[in-house]
């Protein structure tokens, strides 16, 4: 790995533990070089362009390295089961390959609630053009009422990157290997269940649910 590449890496890998450690807005960049070993206290702006630029980065390193097992994984889908897990498996693959401690799975989960963050992540569809693929084969294959099946596609990603988060925080505070390969197989199998449950009041959703897609 070229320096250039190494320093860039140490930085993102820094600031995703910083940002769990102590909150997204509560850690300087500045605080990220020096944490990370760098020197140049505006290492962050050299390299990515400042905070908006590193947060990208992070959320983009995050979708990239899904993209091609979802890819995969999509060719073969033949139902809504396959749809979800197209979107679930990859995501605690990609966590189970990361190196212990993580922190990946409780950056992300900060990141969708991050009223600064979360923005980002609708500007990053071209880092993971996949995923959409993948909802709208899931959304046609659910004979719901519109309002209902955007609530619950909200409520989907929600549950999957709370999940993550939790496990993750558990692995690190009990010192166990996390079950990533169950944990995607359970979270499947229960936002399946969730997407095609009854509907009592389909013309009554709740406004978070439907604001949240």
């Amino acid at each position: 790995m070229a320096r250039s590449d190494a320093a860039r890496t140490a930085l993102l890998d820094t600031a995703e533990r910083l940002f769990v450690e102590a909150g997204i807005s509560h850690v300087s960049d500045r605080k990220v070089a020096e944490a990370a070993g760098n020197t140049n206290h505006s290492a962050v702006g050299y390299y990515f362009g400042g905070r908006e630029g590193l947060l990208r980065a992070l959320l983009t390193r995050h979708l990239a390295a899904m993209e091609e097992p979802r890819r995969a994984m999509f060719e073969r889908s033949d139902s809504l089961l396959d749809d979800v897990r197209c979107l679930v498996v990859p995501v605690t693959d990609t966590l189970a390959e990361l190196p212990p401690p993580t922190w990946r799975a409780r950056f992300v989960s900060q990141a969708l609630h991050d009223p600064v963050t979360a923005p980002l992540l609708h500007g990053l569809e071209d880092a993971a053009p996949t995923a959409a693929l993948i909802i709208r084969s899931a959304v046609s294959r659910l004979d719901l009422p519109k309002a209902v099946v955007r609530g619950r596609a909200a409520l989907m990603s929600h549950v999957i990157t709370s999940a993550c988060a939790e496990m993750e925080e558990r692995a690190e505070r009990d010192g166990k290997e996390p079950k990533w390969q169950a944990a995607g197989d359970f979270l499947a199998d229960a936002i399946t269940g969730m997407l095609t449950a009854p509907v009592s009041r389909p013309a009554d959703v709740p406004s978070l649910a439907a604001e949240d897609d």
